[in-house]
């Protein structure tokens, strides 16, 4: 039995112009991805080969133009509770505490308030906010209210958890923080993930495979294992294999950039 969990299959999005005198922009182009059960999936890319309109249309907020995406080898095509989204930006209740918004989710699924207390008490301590139940978010910092994001939607259990760049709005030393605490959660979860950065070292640093992505249209150039050993955490970065992975993504990146800048 497969236990492929999320497929992108044969995936085109093109944006189509309004009026005559504009062109059509095909935004993505054959985009096929495996995510295997239990698996941390990267999409790395130049900025602008639609990255995040990839994960938006496999979270089921954007249409595709052609192919399909499946979660358990079933299609969906609008958002639904299967799929758990983390963005950039918090998306945190100024109103509700913490606890109320790692509930909430639950709440509206009308999980009794006994059980869901209890879940979002379980998911407030995996991500480190022991102590912070009562807390607003205005009286957190970014990466804290990150942890109020992962923890909302990890409390919901969805099937795939699909990250579009979470820490790009942190400080260096508070993103370095959340990558580590991100590997701890994903090894003792064992949820499965696709996530999608700029950043080359988060994305060896997390990643299990990581899919590169080539300037629009976005077409996968190629797909690479990350086999390094030991412990996921910042030590990696001054391992030799990290080091000869990360050259090699950079040179694939600064091709699809030199490119762009010839006009080829």
């Amino acid at each position: 039995m497969s236990n492929i969990k999320l497929q992108v299959k044969n995936l085109q999005k093109t944006f189509f112009a309004e009026n005559k005198k504009a062109q059509d922009v095909v935004a993505l182009k054959d985009i096929n991805i495996e995510v295997k059960e239990s698996e941390f999936v990267v999409i790395v890319g130049p900025s602008g080969c639609g990255k995040s309109t990839l994960l938006n249309i496999v979270g089921g907020l954007e249409e595709a133009t052609e192919g399909e995406i499946l979660v358990d080898n079933t299609p969906i095509s609008a958002p639904g509770a299967d799929r758990g989204m983390v963005f950039q930006g918090y998306s945190l209740f100024p109103w509700l505490t913490v606890q109320k918004n790692v509930e909430f989710g639950m709440k509206m699924k009308n999980v009794p308030a006994e059980e869901r207390a209890k879940i979002a008490t379980e998911y407030i301590k995996l991500v480190g906010l022991e102590g912070f139940e009562n807390a607003l978010p205005k009286q957190l910092s970014g990466g804290m209210k990150q942890r109020v994001a992962i923890a909302r939607t990890l409390a919901n259990k969805p099937e795939v958890l699909l990250m579009d760049e979470p820490f790009g709005a942190l400080d260096a030393q508070t993103r370095m923080v959340m990558q580590e605490l991100l590997a701890k959660i994903s090894r003792e979860t064992k949820n499965t993930i696709l996530f999608i950065t700029h950043d080359i070292d988060e994305a060896i640093l997390l990643g299990d495979r990581i899919y590169v992505m080539s300037r629009r249209p976005g077409t996968v150039r190629e797909v690479l294992d990350v086999n390094i050993p030991g412990e996921r955490n910042h030590s990696m970065l001054v391992k030799p294999e990290f080091l000869e992975l990360k050259h090699h993504i950079m040179e694939m990146l600064w091709a699809e950039s030199e490119d762009a800048a010839m006009g080829r």
